[in-house]
This record gives C-alpha cells, sequence and structure tokens, in this order.
C-alpha cells in the first residue's frame, strides 16, 4: 500500500527539522493551512469540521524495506567514504549478511511486524533506543527553535508575551483533547482538498477509510500519536532505561526563575482557561519575587547522566520530596522566565540550547523559554517525539499570540492574590543531595564550555534561483557542506540528514545520506581543481547532485533508505541475544553512524532559527534553512572542530556554485 502515496508530495513533506543524532523531522508548512474557517471560541484556538485523529487509523504502514535494496543503499552510501580496499572488505560483509543471519533477521523483523499492524516497525526500537541512552539529555538530544520576535514590538515585553504564549499553550491543549484542532494534513493541491467542502465531505467518511479519501485529492494525512505527550509529561530517569509519564489531569504550570520552580494552576476546576489578567498577575509576582537564587538549585540534575540521575532522584524521594517531584512532572509544562537580555544570535543559540543549566528543567516534553528582552524559544526533550507536533505547537501559538493576543501592553493584572496562588516549591535536601546538584553543576558548566556556535547568511541567492536553474535547493545547501567540508579538511565524511516518515502510522523518521559519489566528484572539481571544467561541466555535475539528492529524499520519505533497517535487524539481533554479525563490527559501519556532520533544515514563519550540538566530539551540528532569496546556516561545534572556518568555507562554496548556476567560471 505504501507504494499509492505519491513520491512527489513526500518529497516536498519530507523533512525534517530535527534537529538531532537521531535527529528529528519536523515539516515545514509551506502548503499547510491549519486554521478553520469556524468563528473561535476563547476556550479554542479554532474548531476544526474534521475531528483530529480522524485519519489516524486509516494511515497508511510504514514499510520494511527489501533486504537485497538496503543492502545496495547501504553500499552506495559507503562508496565515497571508503577506498578500494575498504570497499571490497565492506562489500563482501554485507553480501554475507544478505545471505545468511540478515536474510533471517529481515524475515523474522517482517513477521514481528505483521503481528503489530498497529505500529510500525521501527516505533519500539526507537523509543528504546532514546530512553536507554545513558548520556546527558542536554547537547545531546535536547534541540531548541527559536520564536520570531512579535511584529509589534511593544508585545515583545516579557510579561506580555510569557502570558500570551501560556494562554494560547492552554487553548491549543484545550483544541487538542477536544478532538477540534485541524488534522495534521500535507495538501499537494489546496485548492481541491483544504476547502470547507472537502472538509464537510470527509468528515463523514469512517476514519478506517478516511486517508484513502484524502489521498483521491492529493491530500495526505500525517501521523499525529506523538501529540498526547505534549502536555503533562515528563522524562523520568531510571537506571538503566528511562520511562515517559504523562498525567492529563494536571491543570498546572511549572514556572522557574532564577533556579527558582513555582507552580500555579492555569486551567480552572471545570477544565476552562483561567482568565488571561489573573495568569499575568501570577507571572508579575514571580517576575517580581525577591527569593534569591537557590544555592543548590534542583534543576541542573535533570542534565546529568541519566544513571547517576536516576540515583539522585530515588534519594530525593526518599527525603520526603515525593509529591513536588509528580507536581514538576504532571505540570502542563515549563515556563522558563530568565533575568538576561540576549546581545544576539549566537547568545539567543547558546541560552536556548543550553543556558545556564539552573533554570531549566530539561525532562519535561517540551519548555518555553523567555528572556528579559522577550526573545522566546521552545527546547524540547527527543525521545517521546520527533518535532513535528512540537512545530505544529510553535506555529500555532506564534499565530494566535500575533494576530489574537489575549493580554496588551495597557493590560492590567487581575486584582488577585498571587501570594496565596502561586506556590514556590521547596525541595528538602540533605548534605549528599546538595554535593550531588554542586557534581551536576560542575558537569554541566565542564560540558557547555567546549561547544563553540556560530552563524552564517548568504545573500547572493536561495530558493528561488536554484528553482528556477531547476536545481533543488535542499540538495545544493548539502552540496555546500560537502565542499565546505572538504575545503577545511581535505575528506569527504559521513553526514546524516534527517528525514521524517509521518506519513505514515507511528512513523519516526529515517536518514538521507548525503554525502555521494556526486558530491564527492562535485566537491573535488569545484574545490581541488576550478580551473579544469567548463562551466557547463560543472554545471551539470550539479544537476547530477540535485537529481541524485532528490531521488534520496524520495526514498527515505517512502520508508526506503538503509538506517532503520539495519537498526532495527540489529536491535532484534540483539534482543534475542544473539552474536551480531560481523558487518556490525566493520569499522566502515562504526565510520558511517560517527555522524561528523549531523544535519537537519527547518523553515516556518514561527521559527527564527533551530539548533542542536553536535553528535560526536569531533562533528559539527548544522541546522539551516534555505529560504526565498538567502541562506542561513546556525552551527554547532566542539574544539576538536573550528566552526567559524568551516562556515567561512561554506561561504565560498556556496559563491561558488552559485556563480556556475548564473553560467559564469568560477575563480
Amino acid at each position: 500500500m505504501a507504494n499509492l502515496l505519491s513520491m512527489q508530495c513526500l518529497v516536498s513533506l519530507r523533512k525534517s527539522g530535527n534537529l538531532i543524532h537521531l535527529r528529528s523531522a519536523a515539516l515545514g508548512i509551506d502548503k499547510r493551512n491549519y486554521s478553520s474557517k469556524k468563528e473561535d471560541s476563547s476556550e479554542y484556538l479554532h474548531q476544526s469540521v474534521v475531528p483530529s485523529m480522524h485519519y489516524q487509523k486509516s494511515l497508511p504502514r510504514l514499510p520494511v524495506p527489501k533486504l537485497e535494496d538496503t543492502i545496495n543503499r547501504y553500499l552506495a552510501a559507503q562508496r565515497p567514504l571508503l577506498d578500494e580496499e575498504q570497499f571490497k572488505t565492506t562489500e563482501k560483509l554485507a553480501q554475507d549478511f544478505q545471505n545468511g543471519v540478515g536474510k533471517q533477521l529481515h524475515e523474522e523483523l517482517v513477521v514481528q511486524d505483521k503481528n503489530n499492524k498497529h505500529t510500525s516497525y521501527i516505533s519500539g526500537p526507537w523509543f528504546d533506543m532514546y530512553l536507554s541512552a545513558r548520556d546527558s539529555v542536554v547537547l545531546n538530544f535536547n534541540p531548541f527553535m527559536s520564536f520570531n520576535p512579535d511584529p509589534k514590538t511593544e508585545y515583545n515585553d516579557q510579561l506580555v508575551r510569557a502570558t500570551n504564549m501560556v494562554s494560547s499553550a492552554v487553548r491549543f491543549m484545550k483544541t487538542l483533547r477536544a478532538g477540534l484542532l485541524e488534522p495534521e494534513v500535507f495538501h499537494l493541491n489546496p485548492a481541491k482538498s483544504d476547502t470547507d467542502g472537502f472538509k464537510k465531505l470527509i468528515r463523514w467518511v469512517p476514519s478506517s477509510l478516511s486517508w484513502y479519501g484524502a489521498y483521491m485529492v492529493n491530500a495526505y494525512p500525517l501521523d499525529m500519536s506523538q501529540y498526547f505527550r505534549l502536555f503533562n509529561s515528563s522524562r523520568i530517569p531510571k537506571q538503566g532505561r528511562d520511562e515517559l509519564f504523562t498525567d492529563d489531569k494536571g491543570r498546572h504550570l511549572l514556572v522557574m526563575r532564577n533556579g527558582n520552580m513555582y507552580v500555579f494552576d492555569i486551567v480552572d476546576r471545570d477544565g476552562n482557561l483561567v482568565s488571561p489578567a489573573e495568569i499575568q498577575s501570577h507571572l508579575k509576582y514571580i517576575l517580581s519575587d525577591q527569593t534569591p537564587a537557590p544555592a543548590f538549585p534542583l534543576g541542573v540534575l535533570t542534565s546529568e547522566n541519566r544513571d547517576t540521575w536516576a540515583g539522585l532522584r530515588e534519594k530525593l524521594t526518599a527525603a520526603g520530596n515525593a509529591e513536588d517531584l509528580r507536581t514538576v512532572d504532571s505540570a502542563l509544562f515549563c515556563l522558563s522566565l530568565d533575568d538576561e537580555s540576549m546581545k544576539d544570535h549566537i547568545h539567543i543559540s547558546h541560552n536556548m540550547l543550553h543556558g545556564d543549566g539552573c533554570n531549566r528543567w530539561y525532562d519535561k516534553s517540551f519548555s518555553i523559554i523567555l528572556t528579559k528582552d522577550g526573545q522566546a524559544a521552545i527546547n524540547f526533550e527527543h525521545s517521546w517525539g520527533d518535532g513535528v507536533a512540537v512545530l505544529r505547537f510553535q506555529n500555532e501559538i506564534f499565530k494566535d499570540t500575533t494576530e489574537k493576543p489575549l493580554v496588551h501592553p495597557s493590560s492590567a493584572p487581575a486584582a488577585v492574590d498571587s501570594a496565596a496562588a502561586v506556590r514556590r516549591l521547596q525541595f528538602k535536601l540533605n548534605s549528599e543531595l546538595e554535593n550531588g546538584i554542586q557534581k551536576a553543576r560542575e558537569n554541566f558548566d565542564s560540558a557547555v564550555s567546549k561547544l563553540t556556535i556560530d552563524a552564517m547568511e548568504f545573500k547572493k541567492g536561495g530558493k528561488e534561483q536554484l528553482k528556477k536553474g531547476k536545481l533543488s535547493p535542499d540538495a545544493i545547501a548539502q552540496l555546500a557542506f560537502q565542499m565546505g567540508y572538504l575545503r577545511q579538511y581535505g575528506q569527504t565524511v559521513a553526514t546524516y540528514e534527517s528525514c521524517s516518515t509521518a506519513a505514515f502510522r507511528h512513523g519516526r523518521t529515517e536518514t538521507i545520506r548525503p554525502a555521494t559519489i556526486h558530491t564527492k566528484q562535485c566537491a573535488h572539481a569545484f574545490v581541488c581543481q576550478p580551473g579544469q571544467h567548463s562551466v557547463e561541466q560543472l554545471r551539470g555535475m550539479l544537476s547530477e547532485c540535485s537529481k541524485y539528492h532528490g531521488q534520496l529524499t524520495k526514498e527515505a520519505a517512502m520508508g526506503q533508505g538503509f538506517d532503520r533497517h539495519l537498526f532495527a535487524m540489529r536491535y532484534l539481533a540483539n534482543s534475542k541475544g544473539q552474536t551480531l554479525h560481523s558487518l556490525y563490527s566493520d569499522p566502515a559501519y562504526a565510520a558511517i553512524n560517527h555522524n561528523i556532520l549531523s544535519t537537519s533544515t527547518l523553515t516556518s514563519p514561527a521559527v527564527s532559527l533551530g539548533g542542536f550540538a553536535p553528535v560526536v566530539p569531533d562533528g559539527f551540528g548544522v541546522g539551516y534553512g534555505v529560504h526565498d532569496d538567502w541562506i542561513g546556516c546556525n552551527v554547532s561545534s566542539y574544539p576538536a572542530r573550528n566552526v567559524h572556518e568551516f562556515l567561512q568555507c561554506v561561504h565560498k562554496s556556496l559563491e561558488d556554485i552559485f556563480t556556475v548556476v548564473e553560467g559564469k567560471a568560477i575563480n
């Protein structure tokens, strides 16, 4: 059934904000229009004619690729990374795997998949991988996406913006839980499918068939199974493997300021939004609270190694803090109010990606961070989802707060007793816990001190010019990273680009492998032999790279990559206690999974920039966006790499590419 899905659609759909080594996929929204035409009630963002989960039952299942295809794709991705001798070894191991152990594992995986039609073959193993990882979630997993400023500058006041964002977040939650949030649909022909007429018709089609109805008009509903984890959810540290916790009865907000933690209700007993003027009053009370920063801020523990944090959490519970920890875990979400103003984009990136460690609770499903000068961002925990739900939330919140704000710069906070309504959480700590917090703080400071972030804007062209030249904008951006790295380090290395498989039930992500024999040849021609090729030849190479990247993208969006399939077979072998085939111990397998260039792209009217740390100590974390007439990159690195120089090399590569696109010779 997967082959029903239009390739063309899923290309446009496919990717990716994620932002992370397993790095996820949040979808851009250029062709999706969420808002219903219906009159809105103040309790809801909108009231969709089609129920939110209407398509969920009939979504197509994520296909398990053919083993032969997976091996061919794996070898094609290895080709540019290996010399002749290494490649022969890897090829032999791959063929041996395909004809022996791999065949058996693949067949077992297919049977297992057929017996679990409610989900996808990757969903369980993927959750397990995230939750079993013992590294700190900070830098290693949690990404951030920053909001654009409100176009009306006076609405960027910290108190006004925080109140509006909290109010809109509750409206989003209520809309979602009432089943009134517009379903997530990718419209290839919005004139036919994104209409009141179609929506009124499709709502009467049984949900077991509704996907086919949408497919008939070139609309592709996306998986929304992750959405329920947005609110009242936390990752709970446990020895060996963490757990996800959700308690949708929680009515309170967790607010952090100056390392102190506060809670107050933002939903009343009847399930309605507490009046925005009251929320404003409570937030104003917190912003003016003179309580000094705690000597031992609890939040920093959420940045620790997961086993260490699990042990300390058990001790916190034993010391009499179980109820307050439960309050934190069940809060709708976390709002971090920072007392600092931001100097520039780099400062914003550092603050939103990691901050000072004390004014964050990194285990919440997501946190909204608001600085003193009204800069806002979302930092989210990655195990529960791939950013699809987070980006939808971010887009809706931005739209709602900028178009229909519930409080204004002139609004007076309600005359209520905030001192009685707001509770500051006070944890009981003993010397062992204090030492644990101190150690966590030292580890955090040491880790983030090694991170460098730099940004680059290329202003001499973008999406429009590339599309005119029949070149894929994403392919060209990825080619520029390959050229930039070659110019700086003289090598072609393992590269990861995240791609969403949300077009399938319980789809997660697949990997696009942008380093190919085509990009390697093209990068060498541009960087190492600029005078040896005519403009036409170079133009032809760009075209070849673009075409091949387009094919890889289509395959990944259709669940036809190789990374998830190989991962699932390895997971299956491990779960049965089997010795792994030597394909998995091949240095080439380790190398292709040591992603020196980890990349993810995101464009949305709500998002200013996104970012994440490198996934390996000698790597780059490359967040990028190709806009109509410019290209932006937000890149991180550790001391093993020079991010400033890398961006200069990428800029030079883009200059050369656009010169050739314009039909001119490069210098």
